[in-house]
């Protein structure tokens, strides 16, 4: 699961000049983190209007990201024909597909944080930072860079008090750590000192 947040309304604004606009949101990880499913959409399109802009029509794609044919959107959203531009309530990766596909601006409508989970109705947050170079095991399971705010590799900071990080009050991270290793009876990979992660690997292949 995309963990997105909503994108302060003043600042849409600030970067929405267009004024014909149609809305899309996203009926998968928006949707189901009540950011950008129907409800939310509706509403946005109720704060638009009240800003003077004008909104042309809207849709809750089943997957934002995930399009089999935009001739197949355009046949059951025909306003989008009209619209200036498009206000995407979805991960960056939505945002991208439907600007590549549709010729028109997006904007999007929502912020991406991370990749996270969902697991027994409960939304489990920045479980991945995407860093293309997984040693999640080494650590029981708990991505430091992730989890830990200074996305530290070799154990905690000492910053921590009453097992809260100073930075943003979230439990500590490497606490969390080391009960699972000692748990699972893996303390021994504490002693292992990590060097810096391979940037490298973040990087996306060129198209050729």
């Amino acid at each position: 699961m995309i963990i997105s947040r909503q994108k302060e309304f003043k600042d849409i604004l600030r970067m929405l000049k267009e004024r014909d606009i149609f809305i899309i949101g996203c009926g998968k990880c928006a949707a189901k983190l009540r950011v950008g499913g129907e409800p939310e959409v509706l509403e946005m399109s109720k704060k638009l209007k009240a800003a003077q802009k004008n909104v042309v029509g809207w849709t809750v794609l089943s997957s934002a990201c995930s399009i089999n044919s935009w001739k197949e959107v355009l046949s059951q959203n025909p306003g989008i024909k009209k619209a200036e531009a498009l206000l995407v309530m979805s991960c960056g990766g939505g945002v991208s597909v439907l600007s590549g596909l549709s010729g028109k601006p997006a904007y999007p409508a929502l912020d991406t944080e991370s990749v996270g989970g969902f697991c027994r109705d409960e939304v489990i947050k920045e479980q991945c930072s995407l860093c293309g170079e997984c040693i999640i095991w080494m650590y029981g399971g708990i991505c430091p860079i992730s989890r830990c705010s200074k996305s530290l590799l070799n154990g905690p900071c000492g910053g921590a008090v009453d097992g809260k990080c100073e930075v943003d009050d979230r439990t500590c991270a490497w606490d969390e750590i080391y009960e699972r290793l000692k748990t699972m009876g893996k303390l021994e990979y504490l002693g292992i000192i990590h060097l810096p992660g391979d940037n490298t690997k973040r990087q996306r292949r060129q198209r050729v």
